[in-house]
């Protein structure tokens, strides 16, 4: 069968982007499998609370729960692999922890209790400041990045400029791909 260059184009598109979308199906899999390993964890997690009373019950289960939004953020933040996901996986850590700390203040009364939830309410306070903070410095950090590369490869130009010709052409080419520009 003989194709058009229209559909020959076409075909080696597809086929150029078919190892890619098998790529992205396949971590979709997997991610997937994760959130149901993490249900099942958490279905037998707060399954054990259950034969618990009063108070221990309560921090069991935020214990249980906090652990499986920990998990799934985790395994998002695994995922798609971004600053924004890790950062959120942070902030579902403090609040879990925040919930399991308010709990266990609980088995306290009057004035401890008082510091009890002032010190968790702090701790959540600056794990997501941190969190904030440290997705600030990864965007700051690759940005930093972006900007070192373009300038070296502006000085490699600047290189080139000398030569003439052929030679000029291969200069810049080279500088090209080894700062990864087009």
């Amino acid at each position: 069968m003989k194709l058009t260059p229209i559909a020959a184009l076409l075909a080696a598109g597809m086929l150029a982007a078919t190892p890619s979308m098998a790529a992205d199906d396949a971590a979709k899999k997997n991610y997937q499998a994760e959130k149901n390993r993490i249900e099942a964890t958490y279905k037998g997690d707060a399954e054990r609370c259950k034969s618990l009373s009063g108070n221990a019950k309560d921090v069991c289960q935020a214990e249980a729960k906090g652990k499986e939004k920990v998990a799934k953020a985790d395994a998002y933040a695994a995922y798609r692999g971004t600053d924004a996901a890790r950062k959120d996986a942070a902030v579902a850590r403090a609040e879990a922890e925040y919930s399991i700390a308010k709990e266990k203040c609980d088995d306290l009364a009057g004035n401890p209790k008082d510091v009890c939830l002032k010190e968790a309410k702090a701790l959540q306070t600056k794990a997501k400041a941190d969190a904030k903070a440290n997705a600030k410095v990864s965007e700051a950090r690759k940005d930093a990045s972006e900007n070192t590369r373009d300038a070296n490869f502006e000085v490699a130009k600047q290189r080139c400029d000398a030569l003439a010709g052929d030679a000029k052409t291969r200069c810049i080419d080279e500088a090209k791909a080894r700062f990864g520009k087009s």
